[in-house]
């Protein structure tokens, strides 16, 4: 099991996305994702939040929210991640070396090249204030069940 952290991070009614474009053999290729990767051993969440997102984007989170927390199962591969929103960072953007980073509408979001199980999360992140608890199944990079997550851990 692989353990991530994904953060949007929020302005001006839009989120920073990462179309991952730069990166040979990514299992994310030509899709926009949120920032984050992988919590390293002695990470802690939100310790791993804080470095990727800096490591990504050049920003530094002031203050972020624990939006959720998401099961994709794909085949074999089994990631748990933990989800964030942040509307409050400083510095300035700066290249980053698995894609190029957007800021698009909210209202625009579901339109890009996504996973089909963003298509489930991004609406509750984007609508509601509720913390997102979900199990995303896929079969040879395809979605075929969504459900609700009912582990007792945050």
């Amino acid at each position: 099991m692989v353990e991530t952290v994904l953060c949007y991070i929020e302005k001006d009614n839009q989120y920073l996305m990462l179309l991952r474009n730069k990166k040979k053999h990514d299992m994310n290729a030509n899709k926009y994702i949120g920032v984050g990767g992988h919590i390293e051993n002695s990470e802690s969440k939100e310790e791993a939040l804080l470095r990727e997102v800096k490591e990504e984007t050049g920003l530094t989170l002031l203050s972020y929210i624990y939006r959720g927390k998401l099961l994709f199962q794909n085949d074999d591969f089994i990631e748990v991640m933990y989800l964030y929103t942040s509307k409050e960072f400083k510095g300035e953007i700066t290249t980053c070396d698995e894609g190029e980073l957007h800021f698009i509408d909210k209202n625009k979001i579901l339109d890009l090249s996504l996973w089909e199980g963003d298509r489930y999360f991004l609406p509750l992140l984007i609508n509601s204030d509720e913390f997102i608890k979900l199990k995303l199944i896929y079969s040879q990079d395809k979605l075929v069940k969504v459900e609700e997550w009912k582990d007792e851990i945050h």
